[in-house]
This record gives structure tokens, C-alpha cells and sequence, in this order.
């Protein structure tokens, strides 16, 4: 058996840096979770099968907590014995819980502020007198619970942290987990180590482990079904499912026509080298056929997950497969709305995008809490090749979400053909070793432009590059105009049909990466 490691949950009251705490978390090699804010200690408890679950973080928010339907926590965690560290509102709502006082503040505090240390202890150990920190709140705790005590404070925020220490709760008004505050990593690990007695014992070797084993433990002696794409989610799966169950895995790609230029000969390539049994279905007119007329981008990625699964479905069919594997990961999940409390942001193919009636015994994603990075260290460790484990990301439904509008072969050819050049201007330039994922998009957009002395009315192509660590949030690539240049005049004389280059300069938030 494999140790169950430490873990810290994080307790998601709507925070938009809730997700930066548990990576901040992970990347202490200790694993936390993010969890809905309402969740029972009865439902923590099920996490002991699989994890010791040390500690609690409750996020911040954008709610006031005494607003009648602000979002409140099981009060029985109070008395429960667990450690409990609160950010910002989070802070707060333990203060208005536990009988403190919680009122606008006389002055709100968005972006650097500087904290006084008053007592350097518990979770404020190692802190000097006074701290650089980032502030986002507009309410303010002003008087505490009984038997609490104040730990620090700010110019304009009176208990801006807070201790019980024979409860182990503990309150920060600032945010720990940001880089801009400059010592938010120390107080982090004094929560995770030193109240709560974890150890650094998740990593991702062990993970490795684990997955192996739960990946056999799921399929046993029966046959399984990898839904490979060549990235490196889809990839790693198959290389720990290969690990698990041998020779009854198959690897089974399924060309929908919406792939990059060479895709399915470069995967077919690469996993024959490694022994393994692929199967490239060749399945173009099929998808076609069912998107024609389609435009909403839901749609679209709804019928998408649902040809694949039936294409699955298929093949496990005449080779007796009764699991599918999926390279779902974190992000794929989030976005989906997979929690109660989540807002779904878009259905990924993989998971809100799969039909309700699927004839597989079950489906198993190995890699579902995991964020890419993470993921690309167990590729490495799993010896797959760099073209794998550093390829930009590319969206299951492919090329159909990069085309806004409805999709024909036309469509597919010209946004097939743009995105061929971005990535070879952006490639030979060198400058994609700082990017996350470089593409272009036929924005559903005709424009009036000149060609040979004539009017000419074409498409429009957009081109899109973002710097990224986990897809979670992103920013828009300062790509040398040299380099758009190139990209825009390539782009509009080799493809007759477009008369107009643009470039995305949105971030993530408040856009997502890809445009649909």
C-alpha cells in the first residue's frame, strides 16, 4: 500500500486567488484540494481513505459577511480540533462566527500595504516589525471573539491578524499566497508545518505510485482504452496506464479533422516507438456532418465529447476494452464547474462536454487533480519525450473552437493553414520557449481589403499567444512586432481568403485562452 499523504483543504468562498493557496501548498510537497466552502466535517472524513487531511484554509471572497446570503462555513469546524487559518474574508468570517465585531472599514485597502508585526509568533514567526504585503478587502475586523488576541496591524486595519492558540485558529487580512506580498511563503509553511504537523511527503514520485496503482486497481483484469491526443495530458496517462496494465491498454486516436497540420502521423509516430498498440480513428466526415449549422461554442464542445465517446465506445467494442482513460486535469475540471459552488466558465469535451449514457464500465482520469506544470514533472519522470512534455496545450475539440461561427472544411483549411505559419514565425524565432500556447483563430469576421490593386473581402484571422504557468490565469505575449509582422504578411499572401491579421491583447481573466 501506498502512504496517504498530509493534505490541507482549501475551503473556496469565491476567491480569485483561492487556487494560488493550494498551489502555493503544493509546491511545499504537501497536497491540498480545493473544496466548496459549505462542505461537512462528515464529508472531510471521507477524504481519509486517501489522505491525512491536517489542516483548513478558508479563502478570501468578494462578500461581506454580514450580508444575509454571504457564503458561511460549517460553524462545527470551530470545535472540531483542526487547524484553521482564514484569508481576508475568510479572516473575517471566522471573527463574525466566533462573536467578533466585522464593519466596513474607515479606508479600503486594494494592492501594497505594510503590516506592524506586534507578536512574531505561530504563523507570524520569523517576520520582522514590519511587513510589505498585498491587501484586497473593504471590510475590517474591528473587535475579537472571546479568547482570541491580536497578532499584527496596519495603518488602516486595527487586528489585521489573529490568534486562539489553544483552538489553533488563526486570521490574516492580507494575502499570503501572492507574490507580491514578500514574505507570504514563510507564513504559509509555519501553518502547514508547524501548527498543523505536516510532512513534505507528496511528491511527484510518490504520486507516480499512487496513480499506478490506482489506475490497476480501477481496471483490473479488464481492458482499457486511453483517449490520446499526443499533448502531454493524454500522454502521461497512457504512459501510467502502460505501467499499470500492460498490453490491455490501447492507445486510440481519434482524428476528427479538427487536428493540427501532421498530428495524427506524429503521435502514431511517437507511441509505436514505445511499443504500444494505437489505433488512429479516421473519423473527419463523421463530425462534420454532426456540427453542420452548429455556431454556439457549448454546442459544439457538447457534440464533440459526445462523437468521441461514441467513436470509444466502437472500438472497445471489437477489442473487448471495458474502461476508458482520460488526461483530464484540474483546470479542465474547474472550468467545467465541477463543484457545487463553481461557476462554469466553459464545458471541456472531457467532462461537463461527456453524454450522460456511456457504455464503458467507468472512466478513469489519473491525472484529474493536477495542474499542467505538475503534470509535466511526472511526464519527465516518466522519461516521455521533450516534444511531448513541453508541447503547447491544444484543445481536445481542436481547431472546431478556434473557428467562431459554424464549421465547414473551408474554415478548417484556412485556420489550419494560419495557425501552421504563427507557430513556425513564433518557433523559429525562438520566442516560444517563453509562451504557454500560440495559435490562430478565424474570428467569424469579413473585412474589406486590397489585393493586387483590387478590393478584396475576406476573413479575418486572429492571432493569440499568452505566458501561463497553469493555465488558471494568463497573460497576453508582448510578441516582438518583427514577429507579427511576419506572422500578419505570411498569413495574408499565402491564404488568398483572409485580408486581416489582429492580435489578442486580453488577458485571462477577464478572457479565457482560447476563444470559444
Amino acid at each position: 500500500m501506498i502512504m496517504k499523504p498530509d493534505a490541507i483543504l482549501v475551503l473556496d468562498f469565491g476567491s480569485q486567488y483561492c487556487h494560488l493557496i493550494g498551489r502555493r501548498i503544493r509546491e511545499l510537497n504537501v497536497y491540498s484540494e480545493i473544496v466548496p466552502y459549505d462542505i461537512t466535517p462528515m464529508e472531510i472524513n471521507a477524504f481519509d481513505e486517501k489522505l491525512n487531511v491536517k489542516g483548513l484554509v478558508f479563502s478570501g471572497g468578494p462578500s461581506s459577511v454580514y450580508d444575509k446570503d454571504s457564503p458561511r462555513c460549517d460553524p462545527k469546524f470551530f470545535d472540531w480540533g483542526i487547524p484553521i487559518l482564514g484569508i481576508c474574508y475568510g479572516h473575517q468570517l471566522i471573527a463574525y462566527m466566533l462573536k467578533g465585531t466585522v464593519k466596513p472599514g474607515t479606508k479600503k485597502e486594494y494592492g501594497i500595504a505594510y503590516v506592524n508585526i506586534d507578536k512574531p509568533i505561530d504563523v507570524l514567526e520569523g517576520l520582522g516589525k514590519r511587513e510589505r504585503v498585498w491587501m484586497s478587502h473593504g471590510d475590517t475586523v474591528y473587535g475579537l471573539p472571546q479568547g482570541f488576541e491580536p497578532l499584527a496591524h496596519s495603518e488602516n486595519t486595527p487586528i489585521a491578524a489573529f490568534r486562539n492558540s489553544e483552538r489553533r485558529i488563526y486570521g490574516l487580512q492580507w494575502h499570503p499566497e501572492v507574490v507580491h506580498t514578500e514574505k507570504g511563503r514563510p507564513v504559509i509553511e509555519n501553518f502547514i508545518f508547524k501548527v498543523c504537523g505536516c510532512q513534505p511527503n507528496w511528491t511527484m514520485g510518490s504520486f507516480i505510485e499512487k496513480a499506478v496503482e490506482e489506475v490497476g486497481d480501477s481496471i483490473g483484469r479488464s481492458g482499457g482504452i486511453i483517449a490520446l491526443s499526443g499533448g502531454v495530458d493524454s500522454s502521461t496517462t497512457a504512459a501510467l496506464a502502460a505501467k499499470a496494465i500492460g498490453n490491455k491498454l490501447t492507445a486510440v486516436f481519434v482524428d476528427h479533422g479538427f487536428m493540427r497540420e501532421g498530428e495524427p502521423e506524429f503521435v502514431k509516430d511517437i507511441f509505436q516507438k514505445y511499443g504500444m498498440n494505437v489505433i488512429i480513428a479516421h473519423e473527419k466526415n463523421r463530425f462534420l456532418t454532426k456540427l453542420r449549422g452548429i455556431t454556439d461554442p457549448e454546442q459544439k464542445r457538447k457534440i464533440i465529447g459526445e462523437e468521441f465517446i461514441r467513436v470509444f465506445e466502437e472500438i472497445a467494442r471489437k477489442i473487448g476494452a471495458e474502461y476508458l482513460l482520460q488526461g483530464t486535469i484540474y483546470p479542465d475540471r474547474i472550468e467545467s464547474g465541477f463543484r457545487k459552488h463553481s461557476e462554469k466558465i466553459k464545458t471541456h469535451h472531457n467532462v461537463a462536454g461527456l453524454p450522460v449514457n456511456i457504455e464503458f464500465k467507468g472512466i478513469v482520469e489519473p491525472l484529474r487533480d493536477l495542474y499542467k506544470d505538475e503534470v509535466r514533472k511526472v511526464a519527465e519522470l516518466l522519461d516521455l519525450p521533450k516534444e511531448i512534455v513541453w508541447r503547447q496545450p491544444f484543445p481536445g475539440p481542436g481547431l472546431a473552437v478556434r473557428i467562431i461561427g459554424e464549421i465547414t472544411e473551408e474554415k478548417v483549411r484556412l485556420v489550419k493553414a494560419a495557425d501552421k505559419i504563427v507557430a513556425e514565425e513564433i518557433e523559429k524565432s525562438g520566442a516560444n520557449h517563453d509562451l504557454w500556447q500560440y495559435f490562430a483563430v478565424l474570428a467569424g469576421v469579413k473585412t474589406t481589403g486590397v489585393k493586387g490593386d483590387s478590393r478584396a473581402y475576406g476573413h479575418t484571422i486572429a492571432v493569440r499567444a499568452v505566458e501561463s504557468s497553469e493555465a488558471m490565469t494568463a497573460n497576453f505575449a508582448k510578441i516582438p512586432y518583427e514577429i507579427l509582422e511576419k506572422i500578419s504578411t505570411r498569413i495574408t499572401n499565402e491564404i488568398s481568403e483572409v485580408t486581416r491579421v489582429v492580435y489578442d491583447i486580453t488577458h485571462k481573466p477577464p478572457s479565457t485562452i482560447e476563444w470559444e
